[in-house]
């Protein structure tokens, strides 16, 4: 398996994401790494409200 069958999606493989208003912070999803690992990647079920808000 290559890079690109690995990389992760929500960052393109960058490990940086982006909100609406330019703020950079570290990928959620791959933990900055840039790549998905099937072995130590785990989904997290989040809270959210009735707009789709995370709750804290």
């Amino acid at each position: 398996m290559d890079f690109r069958d690995n990389h992760c999606k929500a960052c393109h493989g960058t490990g940086m994401l982006a909100d609406d208003e330019g703020w950079q912070y570290k990928c959620s999803v791959c933990s900055g790494a840039g790549f998905i690992n099937e072995e130590t990647s785990s989904a997290r079920i989040m809270e959210v409200d009735e707009n789709n808000r995370l709750l804290d």
